[in-house]
């Protein structure tokens, strides 16, 4: 997107870049669904299912529960928020959803067309969010993937993805020691992440009690949807194989955690018992709810909050 400055985001957004992202991954979804899927027509319509209805309601409350942690953040940062306008400015964070490593969302802060955040704040707030979300997410992961190594019989074709995600798991792991092990030095160099720092240290059971709360609703929905598909799984292996491949998105540092996210949620749902194309075409409507749903939802928030409301501004 270019260079950032503090309170200002760059005349022109990117929007041939994410219409080019979200068609190239619409061609890839469907291809995906024709080849390896089981009834491509057969497995949209069950969005429409009572399940599906029920899922994605989980998901929103998932984006409402994230959206009020981000307004606790913001007033801490003496930008005080209402209800429907911090959910509205959040939601509308999520059209740049289809960035390397999300990075697009930073963006939240600066676009306020009344006293916006500076790019230092904007940064902190983003990386609470991330270091936030990334813990809920290995709380909710550590479960499955124990019973993984420790239960489950893989064979060869779901093995490289249930180690890939494994490894994110551990790899996360190791990371976030690295951070608390070095967090002085980190904290002196780099004033952002300081400030990211205090915001996690502000009301911890709260921002963790919502992070934790909106995961676990996405992984509820994995289970409603994956119920739906016939593939017998138990609400915490829900939750844990969602978490498992959603860490494993996130370290590959692609947009959205593409091809990354969906090859470990595929493999882990084969290693519980899916046939490969149940699995393609579970993690197929999972993605649909979870992710995609996130950035219409967001496009059409960020429309409405620069057009009609002008709450945003793109100077």
């Amino acid at each position: 997107m270019g260079r950032l400055l503090p309170g200002k985001l760059p005349a022109k957004l990117p929007v041939k870049q994410l219409l080019l992202v979200l068609a190239a991954v619409a061609t890839a979804y469907a291809l995906v669904l024709l080849v390896w899927g089981d009834r491509p027509a057969a497995t949209l319509q069950r969005l429409y299912s009572l399940a599906g209805l029920q899922a994605a309601a989980l998901c929103l409350l998932n984006y409402g529960l994230r959206g009020i942690r981000w307004r606790l953040w913001m007033a801490q940062h003496q930008r005080p928020l209402g209800r429907l306008q911090g959910l509205r400015l959040y939601l509308a964070g999520y059209a740049f959803t289809p960035t390397p490593g999300n990075l697009g969302e930073a963006v939240r802060g600066l676009m306020l067309a009344k006293n916006p955040l500076g790019t230092a704040q904007s940064l902190a707030i983003f990386g609470a969010e991330r270091l936030a979300d990334l813990l809920c997410l290995l709380l909710l992961s550590l479960p499955v993937a124990w019973w993984l190594l420790a239960r489950v019989p893989l064979q060869a074709a779901p093995l490289l993805f249930v180690g890939l995600g494994l490894a994110a798991v551990v790899g996360l792991l190791g990371l976030l020691f690295l951070v608390y092990k070095f967090r002085i030095g980190l904290l002196g160099r780099f004033p952002w992440v300081a400030d990211a720092w205090r915001c996690l240290a502000s009301r911890p059971w709260t921002w963790l009690a919502l992070t934790l709360t909106a995961w676990a609703a996405q992984g509820l929905a994995v289970w409603l949807i994956c119920r739906e598909m016939g593939l017998a799984l138990d609400v915490l292996a829900a939750c844990g194989v969602y978490a498992v491949a959603m860490v494993a998105g996130a370290l590959s540092a692609l947009p959205a955690g593409l091809g990354g996210t969906e090859a470990v949620l595929t493999g882990l749902l084969v290693a519980h018992g899916a046939a490969p194309a149940t699995a393609v075409s579970i993690t197929v409507l999972v993605r649909l709810l979870t992710l995609w749903l996130a950035v219409g939802i967001g496009v059409l928030a960020l429309l409405y909050s620069a057009a009609i409301r002008k709450e945003i501004s793109f100077r």
